[in-house]
């Protein structure tokens, strides 16, 4: 009980507020060319170090250790990083993070990450903690956000994993012929080919409603059709859930292509097997296209396909064909691997189903704890909870990286000492 005894102690007797705003002024607002902004930022570093000196100074054997979490962490954050060192008795050694609506969001931080995350994400690099970016983006997309919010050096330091296209390949810069993984290339080539037809028929062969109100994303792998209306809105909803029918009924017809199957009606097979997922039946039954296809009578061969690829859809967002054999989760575990790190213990921070995945394989194999944003699916969220409830509010990740920053920093108190 030492150490709540004593971050209590810490939280009620110091002005905790004014010290993270000064921490923050000197990490976000640089010093710059200008003598006045120069010296105010100088008077403020100094008024930050006093004042955490005599926190060290309360504190003879912890006391650099509490004026950083006092800097840095509010009360709640603290005692959370407390509560979690306590239950797992280790420090978070990779970070495992999502991006959209993860760390950006476009209703809460213009779909930009925040300086005070891209900040964080530094702070960790500095101190040795390896970053993995989980995305469903492509890989030129995420190279470029992150090369602009961390910078090159950070990017290319060999410490920066970038799993795209939702576990497609990996890409690990500085690290030999294992930079880039592309586990697509070790799919049999029956279900390549499925990929192979649906790209090349899918806008093609869409009603002109599709051709104009979708573009096909620059993927190596997924095929995945996005809106050109904006995002979230009336005409990205209507034209996303026309092109689930239409992209549906393509892949039942190259999986019964592929596997030299009989069926009478591919399209129909393929949106009753899918409409196993709520989301996608609400959208058939919208459309009213049939599902009562007789999927007992199907051909094993077509079935066995089908179980092996998933339609994801994003409302008013997306919807793209991927391969089940090829997750986030797998892609994780595969930059791990590139990174070297045998005995992970990560923070993984999501929103949709294909990070759920990554959240269970890391509780599954006692490899970290999870977090996702207050607008995440239903079934993150129910995760999270059931777990450690680590839910933040939309555009707030880095009160999640604070709290792990804080864990960490326990955790070396205790290294420190044993």
């Amino acid at each position: 009980m030492e150490k709540y005894d004593q971050l209590y102690h810490l939280y009620r007797t110091t002005d905790t507020e004014t010290l993270r705003a000064y921490q923050e002024f000197v990490d976000l607002f640089p010093p710059l060319r200008s003598t006045v902004a120069l010296d105010q930022w100088d008077a403020v570093r100094a008024e930050l170090d006093e004042r955490k000196a005599a926190i060290a100074e309360e504190y003879p054997t912890t006391g650099e250790t509490y004026a950083e979490l006092a800097a840095r962490l509010t009360r709640e954050e603290a005692f959370t990083a407390l509560d979690l060192y306590s239950k797992y008795g280790r420090r978070v050694n990779v970070l495992v993070l999502d991006v959209d609506e993860t760390l950006r969001s476009a209703g809460d931080t213009d779909n930009e990450i925040p300086r005070s995350t891209l900040h964080l994400l530094t702070e960790f690099h500095e101190r040795g903690v390896p970053i993995v970016v989980v995305t469903g983006q492509t890989l030129e997309n995420v190279k470029g956000f992150m090369i602009q919010g961390l910078g090159n050096a950070v990017v290319s330091s060999g410490d920066v994993s970038i799993v795209y296209e939702t576990g497609n390949a990996v890409f690990t810069p500085g690290h030999g012929p294992d930079t880039k993984r592309l586990l697509y290339e070790r799919l049999d080539p029956e279900i390549g080919s499925v990929f192979e037809t649906v790209r090349g028929r899918v806008l093609s062969e869409a009603p002109d409603s599709i051709r104009r109100g979708c573009h096909l994303q620059g993927n190596e792998f997924n095929v995945t059709l996005k809106p050109n209306a904006e995002i979230g809105s009336e005409a990205a909803a209507a034209v996303v859930d026309e092109a689930v029918c239409h992209l549906c009924a393509l892949v039942g017809e190259a999986v019964v292509e592929a596997v030299d199957g009989s069926v009478d009606d591919p399209a129909a097979l393929a949106r009753t097997y899918f409409a196993s997922d709520p989301e996608l039946s609400r959208v058939f039954a919208d459309a009213e296209v049939s599902t009562d296809a007789d999927l007992d009578g199907a051909p094993e061969s077509v079935l066995e396909a089908l179980e092996r690829i998933d339609l994801g859809y994003y409302e008013a967002d997306a919807v793209e064909l991927v391969s089940l054999e090829l997750d986030k989760a797998t892609g994780v575990q595969e930059a791990l691997d590139v990174l070297g790190i045998d005995d992970p213990f990560g923070i993984v921070m999501g929103d949709s189903k294909s990070d759920l995945r990554v959240m269970e394989w890391v509780a599954e194999a006692e490899a970290g704890i999870a977090a996702a944003p207050e607008h995440a699916s239903q079934a993150v969220l129910n995760h999270v909870r059931a777990h450690d409830d680590l839910v933040y509010e939309p555009g707030e990740a880095s009160s999640i990286l604070h709290v792990v920053y804080g864990l960490n920093l326990l955790a070396e108190l205790d290294e420190r000492h044993s």
